[in-house]
C-alpha cells in the first residue's frame, strides 16, 4: 500500500511563494502535482522522473514553479513563485503512472496513488 503525504499549503498574497512537499512510502520513481479548485476538473502541474530527472511542466505554471526531488528520491518538492489568485486550488501529489510520456503524464487517470491534498490559497 503506497501512503503519499503533502505538507506546506497555506494562503499568500498574489506575489509571494509556497513550497509544498510530498514525501511517499515506499520510495517512488514517478511524481505529479495536480490542482484541482472548485467546479473544474483536476488538472496536471507538473511532473518528474527522478531516474534521469525529466521534468514536464504545464503552461500556466513554466517560469513560475519549480518541482525537485531530494537526494534520497523519498520527497518531492513543488516550489512555487509569484503566485497568481488563478494558482489557487487543492493541490494533489501523485505517484506511479501506468505510462510515462510526455503527454500521459497530464492525465490523472493515468496515475495509481494519491495524496490526500493540500489547499492553497492566493488573495
Amino acid at each position: 500500500h503506497v501512503q503519499l503525504v503533502e505538507s506546506g499549503g497555506g494562503s499568500v498574497q498574489a506575489g509571494g511563494s509556497l513550497t509544498l512537499s510530498c514525501t511517499t512510502s515506499p520510495v517512488s520513481y514517478y511524481w505529479a502535482w495536480f490542482r484541482q479548485s472548485p467546479r473544474k476538473e483536476r488538472e496536471e502541474v507538473a511532473a518528474i522522473k527522478t531516474s534521469d530527472s525529466t521534468i514536464y511542466y504545464a503552461d500556466s505554471v513554466k517560469g513560475r514553479f519549480t518541482i525537485s526531488q531530494d537526494n534520497a528520491k523519498k520527497s518531492v518538492h513543488l516550489q512555487m513563485n509569484n503566485l497568481r489568485p488563478e494558482d489557487s486550488a487543492v493541490y494533489y501529489c501523485a505517484a506511479n503512472p501506468r505510462t510515462w510520456s510526455a503527454t500521459r503524464w497530464r492525465s490523472s487517470e493515468n496515475w495509481r496513488d494519491w495524496g490526500q491534498g493540500t489547499q492553497v490559497t492566493v488573495s
